[in-house]
């Protein structure tokens, strides 16, 4: 996904946001922010409205996939699951709103879930 955004839309800043520092560390392997200077890695986890606040500036349009994703595992930790998945999409949607992303106080989706592919797209086919 991040390949794809890179070669379709050139963004001028790509920011890493996420809570697995293992994945940002191997991440920067292959998009090294030395050399592609679009790149930017933060620490941070979607329950952390202050945090997502701060990484969100200057930001034109933010894509959330933070969720947890294994039933059996949601099941077993259903409190977890809603701070993550519940809270945390919240906070990502008034963490955009109050920094206001892409100078807009609305926000507007672009990707569509194809439900059969259990992917998401955006219009330039970029999947997540």
């Amino acid at each position: 996904f991040t390949r794809c955004i890179l070669r379709e839309f050139k963004p001028k800043k790509l920011i890493i946001f996420s809570r697995d520092e293992t994945k940002q560390y191997e991440m920067r392997y292959e998009f090294d922010p030395e050399k592609i200077r679009a790149m930017r890695y933060f620490i941070g986890d979607v329950r952390d409205l202050e945090r997502l606040k701060q990484a969100m500036v200057g930001v034109d349009y933010v894509i959330h996939a933070a969720a947890m994703k294994h039933v059996p595992v949601a099941e077993y930790n259903p409190f977890e699951c809603i701070k993550t998945n519940i809270n945390g999409a919240e906070n990502v949607i008034r963490a955009a709103i109050y920094i206001r992303v892409g100078n807009r106080s609305q926000l507007k989706g672009t990707a569509e879930w194809l439900k059969n592919e259990k992917k998401i797209t955006t219009n330039r086919g970029c999947q997540i």
